[in-house]
């Protein structure tokens, strides 16, 4: 079972220990899965990065039990739309994903609006989202996103949760660093009770309870 990570880690989230908080975050959720037992299906786990440099692979999709984190650094702008094209890749790459795994769970982390190498606002990120939303593997996925903070894209975020089943997803938020924190244990939930299930491509967001506990827009 697939959990892909799109993590901002542009400039911004240098400041209010926004960076260290959503490490240590993911580092408590690879730990839990690399804790479960109970399940059905194997997870693997992958981050991809954007910031400085473009959209880059911090950790290639591996067993969560082989994992040894290694934290992320925050510099640069926020190129939104190149990391969509690497995970559209790692999704309908067979050789990673195969024909037989359950669909991907997919989240999306930022605190700012997309921005081009210069670091001005842009929309390139438009194409590459909606090619992912159309590919034949990543329209199938559990998507699911976290704004953090106010400056945050709120529409770019709701318009990556577009085109699924589950279509009482809201965009998730987090004013505060503990709320980071809150979310991932949400998706550590809501990623161990589809790998528990006989049927995982067909659980609903319902099931994973505590939802009405986050802040959402």
């Amino acid at each position: 079972m697939p959990v892909i990570i799109l993590a901002d880690v542009s400039g911004s989230m240098s400041v209010d220990g926004k960076i260290e908080t959503l490490n240590r975050a993911i580092a408590e959720m690879i730990s839990s899965f690399q804790e479960e037992e109970d399940v059905r299906a194997e997870i693997h786990i992958a981050v991809v990065t954007f910031g400085r440099g473009g959209a880059n692979i911090h950790l290639p999709l591996q067993a969560a039990s082989e994992v040894e984190w290694t934290d992320m650094e925050a510099i640069g702008s926020t190129p939104m739309g190149e990391a969509f094209e690497v995970v559209q890749g790692i999704v309908e790459d067979k050789n990673q994903i195969a024909s037989r795994d359950y669909h991907p769970t997919i989240v999306l982390v930022s605190d700012g609006q997309p921005t081009n190498q210069t670091g001005h606002l842009t929309d390139d990120w438009k194409q590459p989202l909606r090619e992912l939303l159309d590919s034949p593997r990543a329209s199938k996925a559990l998507r699911l996103s976290m704004a953090i903070g106010s400056d945050a894209d709120y529409e770019v975020l709701k318009e990556f949760l577009q085109n699924q089943q589950q279509q009482d997803i809201p965009v998730f938020r987090a004013d505060e660093a503990h709320q980071i924190r809150q979310f991932f244990r949400w998706v550590t939930i809501s990623v161990t009770s589809r790998s528990r299930s006989v049927s995982p491509n067909t659980v609903s967001i319902k099931d994973f309870g505590n939802v009405e506990d986050l802040e959402m827009f």
